[in-house]
């Protein structure tokens, strides 16, 4: 089973600026991932390529990374998760070079074989998928000061917390 996963929030700041919580990830002063409702992103030292760490079960390391611009993680867990996962920040579609609009992108690309074609679709892209979305709620939220229409988790995503636990 091949997965194609994207997930994305136009923020009106420059790409650089959307690239600053890009380099945020996994700091303490982390403006990007949603670590008070999910586990933390951490790695074995400050973000950059070599870096291995993930959060909670997901397991990867920093296969490449541009500050402010980009970072991609290849996937070493869960067994099954064969390919990667990245966040871009790239100017908005029709916004002039160095404009004040842009977009956080995160993609998820990979391969689900094994126990992986059954737990991805049923267990982990609903988690992973409210999961980023929470995460693009702190972005706009850092970026912006408020969130325009935040995230809600569906009753699913609810039992599938409370099962995990």
């Amino acid at each position: 089973m091949d997965v194609y996963n994207v997930h994305e929030r136009l923020l009106p700041v420059k790409a650089s600026e959307a690239g600053a919580l890009i380099d945020s990830l996994a700091s303490d002063g982390d403006l990007l991932w949603p670590r008070g409702s999910w586990h933390p992103m951490t790695f074995d030292r400050p973000l950059g390529v070599g870096a291995v760490g993930g959060h909670g079960p997901v397991r990867y390391r920093v296969a490449a990374y541009v500050p402010a611009t980009w970072v991609r993680f290849a996937f070493s867990g869960p067994r099954g998760f064969h390919g990667f996962h990245e966040f871009a920040a790239l100017p908005a579609s029709g916004a002039p070079a160095g404009g004040d609009r842009s977009v956080l992108r995160h993609t998820l690309a990979m391969a689900a074989r094994g126990p992986a074609r059954l737990t991805w679709p049923l267990f982990w892209r609903p988690l992973h998928d409210a999961c980023l979305e929470d995460g693009l709620d702190r972005a706009e939220l850092a970026c912006t000061g408020a969130v325009a229409r935040p995230a809600r988790w569906s009753p699913y995503v609810r039992a599938l917390r409370t099962f995990a636990r």
